[in-house]
């Protein structure tokens, strides 16, 4: 292993990372690897055990890390807050959902941090990452450290810089994709920034937390902008007869002023369709507005009935109903070569699918059950050979076999880039 940058008289040579799920494991296994001592702290027992086995869902390269961190002491698991006070640096990485209204369920943050302000000691340097609204790390670090006599800047050092881990994807890796710092003051981000060049050497420093805070909701804001935009582009390319993917990839071709993005059956995950709306709630609060993102997550709220929809059209084109038609939808997870049901569509356009009084199954080799409406689903394992009257095509995962499709007489493509379909039809 590589010298860590980072000895014990720099105060830095040890982080506590709070929340090890999709985030804060990869970012505990890159500080691990760079030669950092490493705590790990989650309270779901479930979550440790399946980390302490070595079987969770990662990438190939952070497998391989865990597998070497395992076997050392320099890498622990914990379910004890107490314990955040032996670590130079804490890393806040807990997530930040929504509730069935679309308004931020701050409890896991507020826990986390509470349990971080709590065991903080002078000279630690508090990093929070969880995407929130801007203003968060000032209300839940900074005014309670200073409420127990910690001068932010002088006793400790408080910094936000937004995640940036593309679950299943191996090429964006943490070494190579930037990060953004914005530092309570600037002794703040100049600790915080030796932390984070433990992952990256690509730091990129702001103003101020506020900064960086808002910079994540941008980024995402942005990301659901062009997504309802280029679902809408394929609707206009039905109307028209065209390809969505070839038009697309034609206007790609400008070297200047377009960036790609594709159709598909609705977002998951946590970022596209969360994050949004914690920008939009908090302009709510403020009275303020933001019409144009309002717009694209409700677009994006409605793309999985528009998949049902165009189901229910299909088969009515075939001379069928869907009550009684046996469908199945290949893929149920929110993007490929992830075993990630967070915000999938695919649960959605099931529950709908199951309400039009259709027989559904589903076909995943990631996703052996899931829970529907109350009840199990199993994948079916081997599709071969069924007798299923519609194959919708939600998602594909990297090297499985769908050559069983070819056979099926009806398929409705909502990824759009199933080539080996040709007798598919686009939603």
């Amino acid at each position: 292993m590589a010298e860590s940058p980072l000895d014990e008289a720099d105060g830095l040579a040890s982080t506590a990372v709070v929340g090890m799920g999709y985030v804060g494991l990869p970012t505990a296994l890159g500080l691990h690897a760079d030669g950092a001592r490493v705590l790990g702290l989650d309270t779901s027992t479930a979550r440790r055990e399946t980390i302490a086995s070595g079987h969770p869902d990662l990438v190939d390269a952070d497998l391989a890390r865990l597998a070497a961190a395992r076997g050392d002491d320099r890498f622990e698991l914990t379910a004890d807050p107490a314990r955040l006070a032996e670590a130079d640096s804490v890393i806040i990485c807990v997530p930040t959902p929504l509730d069935r209204y679309l308004t931020p369920d701050l409890g896991p943050l507020h826990s986390a941090c509470q349990a971080v302000v709590e065991h903080a000691r002078p000279g630690q340097t508090l990093i929070l990452t969880s995407t929130s609204y801007v203003g968060t790390t000032r209300e839940l670090l900074v005014e309670p450290l200073a409420n127990r006599g910690l001068v932010v800047g002088e006793d400790v050092f408080v910094a936000f810089s937004p995640e940036r881990i593309d679950p299943g994807v191996p090429e964006h890796t943490q070494l190579g994709t930037p990060r953004v710092v914005g530092g309570c003051t600037a002794a703040c981000s100049g600790r915080a920034r030796r932390v984070l060049e433990r992952l990256t050497p690509l730091v990129h420093e702001v103003s101020s937390a506020e900064a960086a805070e808002l910079t994540k909701l941008y980024e995402n804001s942005f990301r659901a902008v062009n997504i309802a935009l280029a679902n809408e582009f394929a609707g206009i390319c039905s109307t028209l007869a065209l390809d969505p993917i070839e038009v697309t990839r034609a206007a790609a071709t400008k070297p200047y002023g377009f960036m790609s993005f594709y159709p598909g059956p609705g977002v998951g995950g946590h970022c596209i369709p969360c994050d949004p709306h914690y920008l939009l709630w908090q302009l709510r609060e403020a009275r303020g507005a933001a019409p144009l993102i309002s717009q694209a997550m409700t677009s994006i709220a409605h793309r999985p009935g528009q998949v049902a929809d165009r189901v229910t059209a299909t088969l009515s084109a075939a001379g069928r109903g869907v009550a009684g038609t046996h469908i199945v939808v290949v893929g149920v997870t929110y993007k490929p070569g992830v075993r990630d049901l967070r915000e999938s569509s695919a649960l959605e356009i099931l529950e709908r699918l199951v309400a039009l009084g259709a027989k559904v199954d589903y076909h995943d080799p990631l996703v052996p059950e899931l829970s529907l409406g109350g009840r199990s689903l199993q994948s079916v394992p081997d599709p071969h050979g069924t007798d299923f009257d519609l194959v919708l095509i939600h998602t594909v995962h990297p090297g499985q076999s769908y050559d069983w499709i070819e056979h099926c007489p009806l398929v409705l493509d909502a990824t759009y880039t199933f080539e080996a379909a040709g007798h598919r039809e686009l939603v």
